[in-house]
């Protein structure tokens, strides 16, 4: 398979596939390449959102915990010289003036434990408002949850959505808030995240600047490698089309004249080693051919002794040949007409038996005869049917099988009792099977036949009939001698006993039948019993 890749096809061919694979190489390597950088980039931007969300979270704790610290001094050293609500006006007032950016950001945010305002310096209108059960855009209640996580013993952060000032629009947002539990306060700052979406933006403009460079340059790299690349196939293939057409050259003249390649024609090392045997192999054909000549005119001369020769065996092949076509001819019409002449008498014995016996009732020595007219009856139907298989068309139709099968055991009683034998059988209510009615005849009277020749006397032979689900089995078991060879018993003119006498064609026609009609046959035999077993699959009712 692998060397049907390299048929038929031109040196260029390989060329320009390894340019290809090269190529494709270049590709492979710059995705591969844009690929890590992009994951590069990926990895970076989790480790720029982790880092800016831990810088920013140590800038708002640092901020929210030196504004509890001036609190708290101011508590402890001026607690008595003014009264409270007078200190936490001052307080509130201060840390309004000290903190803010120019974006509206940084802000200290001031909430009692109940969650009222007390300091917004950007939202002047939510002082004194309860903002309590307040939610933002995805269900978080903001300040409830800042209170809450404030009380801790290092406080907390809480992550939710608020207008920005600057653009008033929701934005993502992450707040630190500690308790001041002297006064029930909850202080806290927080940061916007927006602000890591703009460094990110940032980086992806340099990396996509970065990746046009890449591009830029394997693109370069890859059309000067092409260039190189076609170039040198184009010299390799010259060099060796020239080789090639020497040889070609050479080759159109070795066909017609004794020419040999003059080395000095060849240039390239691999095509010189090829001269050598090139030129021997020439020369060796000539002398071989010099040969053939002389052997020809002597074949010519035996050819035309041996044609005279087999022109007289000819003679008398086809006289041969006359002769036997007569006497297969002559054996065919001697069949025919045998079978023609065996029925006439035979039809007279069986109409004579059949008037005796109404007149005079059974006899046994009648009874022995018409056992014998039914089995020359049975070995006549087989000769006929031996005779007409191969130029008649035995038609199928529906069949009752079993009651056909209990009309032919019967007509085989008589020859069963003759020999000392009983039939015994089992038979399956209307079972119907689609078959040539005379074939199946030939199939169940050569086993009766068998089954009442080589049975034991003084046994029963046992017939059955059953279906199981779309399979139809017809048995025929008898207490006889071992069969030594199953397969053999089918072979035309075979007979396990010669003593038997017949003529050995009953189940050679049997299994010509089962073999056209697809009928599955099984034959076991033992010490004691032999068993004919048959399938019939097709065409049952």
């Amino acid at each position: 398979m692998f060397s049907n890749l390299f048929k038929n096809k031109k040196i260029t061919t390989f060329y320009g596939w390894g340019m290809f694979a090269i190529l494709l190489f270049v590709v492979l390597f710059s995705f591969l390449v844009i690929y890590e950088e992009y994951n590069d980039f990926d990895r970076e931007v989790v480790s720029m959102r982790k880092n800016y969300m831990q810088e920013q979270k140590k800038t708002i704790s640092f901020d929210t915990n030196r504004v509890l610290n001036y609190i708290d001094y101011v508590y402890s050293n001026r607690r008595g010289h003014l009264p409270e609500k007078e200190l936490k006006e001052e307080v509130l007032s201060t840390i309004e003036q000290l903190y803010g950016r120019q974006d509206g950001t940084g802000y200290i945010f001031i909430y009692d434990f109940n969650g009222s305002n007390l300091s917004d310096p950007l939202n002047l209108d939510n002082k004194g408002r309860n903002l309590l059960h307040f939610q933002d855009p995805n269900g978080v209640y903001v300040i409830r949850d800042l209170i809450d996580v404030s009380q801790k013993s290092h406080g907390g952060f809480v992550e939710y959505m608020w207008k920005k000032p600057v653009t008033e629009v929701p934005t993502a947002k992450i707040s630190y808030a500690k308790a001041f539990k002297p006064w029930g306060w909850m202080i806290g700052t927080g940061v916007y995240l927006d602000e890591v979406e703009k460094l990110i933006s940032v980086e992806k403009a340099a990396l996509k600047k970065r990746l046009v460079k890449y591009m830029m340059e394997i693109f370069s790299l890859t059309v000067i490698l092409f260039g190189l690349g076609l170039t040198g196939l184009w010299v390799i293939n010259h060099l060796i089309a020239k080789e090639i057409a020497a040889f070609s050259q050479f080759f159109k003249s070795a066909a017609t004249t004794h020419t040999t390649i003059d080395q000095d024609q060849i240039h390239l090392l691999e095509f010189k080693k090829l001269v050598k045997y090139i030129n021997e192999m020439v020369d060796t054909i000539h002398k071989r051919k010099q040969n053939l000549k002389e052997i020809n005119v002597e074949l010519e001369k035996r050819v035309a002794q041996k044609t005279k020769d087999l022109s007289r065996q000819n003679r008398l092949l086809v006289k041969e040949k006359e002769f036997s076509e007569s006497l297969v001819k002559a054996q065919d019409s001697f069949i025919k007409h045998s079978i023609h002449e065996i029925n006439t008498p035979l039809a007279v014995i069986m109409t004579h038996i059949d008037i005796r016996k109404m007149k005079f009732g059974e006899d046994k020595y009648l009874s022995k005869i018409e056992a014998a007219s039914k089995l020359i009856a049975n070995i006549y139907d087989d000769l006929s049917y031996m005779v007409k298989k191969d130029r008649f068309v035995y038609e199928k139709q529906w069949i009752f099988f079993s009651l056909f099968l209990e009309n032919r055991i019967d007509f085989f009683e008589d020859i069963a009792s003759g020999n000392r034998h009983k039939i015994v059988y089992e038979i399956e209510d209307d079972i119907k099977l689609y078959f040539s009615d005379i074939e199946l005849q030939r199939i169940v009277d050569n086993n009766l036949s068998n089954a009442i020749k080589y049975a034991n006397k003084d046994s029963d032979i046992k017939v059955t009939l059953k279906k199981v689900k779309k399979s139809v089995f017809l048995t025929f078991v008898t207490y006889s001698k071992q069969i030594e060879d199953t397969d053999r018993i089918f072979e035309p003119f075979h007979q396990e006993e010669e003593a038997q006498g017949g003529f050995g064609l009953g189940l050679e026609i049997v299994h010509s039948i089962c073999k056209k009609e697809n009928v599955l046959v099984t034959v076991e035999s033992g010490r004691e019993q032999t068993i004919f077993r048959y399938n019939f699959t097709n065409n049952v009712a």
